[in-house]
């Protein structure tokens, strides 16, 4: 086994590191903490509490990993976060550990980019690979599926749902939840259309864009879609959605 891990940096013993895994100087790392194979934390990271950080992710300078919820409900109860694998955890990043007014934790999913001083809030589920530009920052209890961009500088509003392939455009307040494929931004967040470039490159054909489309104007029209196997593709993705949107919120309109 492994291991590199700098003279400077402090590490409790009850921390599980695995294999070909690189510490740099001056981290600090205590707690109920497992750290995965070919994960590199660069230098200057804090890493606290009942923390799980899969393979191959690496995480830059200045970090904040596992710490307390910024929520006054908190009240030091034995809460966790779980990160998954192939993540790229940028400088300033922080990542709070979950609450018992959820499940008790913070989710992150597999190869996602956090850039630099994103703040992911306590009881977010975060699906995979996703990206989070500079200064985004996502409330407590949101849910984001997969393959979203969120511009830099957007506020994602408590407990909202953000549906895989949308684009969230920078600077922008997002306080409805968003369907899938959607192109949504401003300042309250509007939609805008379908998330056109983000379906090409994800190699979703003409036919799907126009049923996609029909979801948007009906999301009922599911129920129909449901009967043509053709459409897995489309029917998986809004379905995961309308699992976990949250009606009280609403949904972001044109």
């Amino acid at each position: 086994m492994t291991q590199l891990i700098h003279k400077t940096s402090e590490i409790s013993n009850s921390v599980k590191i695995g294999n070909n895994v690189s510490i740099g100087p001056y981290c600090y790392i205590d707690g109920n903490i497992t750290i995965g194979d070919d994960t590199n934390i660069v230098s200057h990271s804090c890493i606290f509490g009942n923390t799980t950080i899969g393979n191959n992710n690496k995480i830059y300078p200045f970090t904040n990993i596992g710490c307390d919820p910024q929520d006054l409900k908190y009240e030091g109860e034995d809460s966790i976060l779980v990160i998954g694998d192939n993540n790229t955890i940028r400088e300033n990043v922080t990542i709070s550990k979950g609450t018992k007014a959820d499940n008790l934790t913070t989710q992150i999913g597999n190869s996602n980019l956090f850039m630099n001083g994103t703040h992911i809030a306590h009881d977010c589920q975060i699906g995979n690979q996703n990206i989070f530009a500079t200064n985004a920052a996502i409330a407590g209890h949101a849910k984001i599926l997969n393959k979203v961009i969120i511009g830099g500088l957007s506020a994602v509003q408590q407990f909202t749902t953000i549906g895989s392939y949308s684009m969230i455009g920078g600077a922008s307040a997002v306080d409805k939840n968003i369907m899938p494929a959607s192109l949504v931004f401003g300042n309250r967040a509007k939609l805008r259309g379908l998330n056109l470039v983000g379906l090409r490159r994800a190699n979703f054909t003409n036919e799907e864009f126009k049923i996609i489309e029909k979801l948007h104007k009906n999301i009922e029209f599911i129920d129909t879609l449901r009967q043509d196997k053709k459409f897995m593709n489309v029917i998986g993705m809004f379905e995961n959605y309308l699992k976990l949107h949250n009606e009280k919120i609403g949904t972001v309109k044109e």
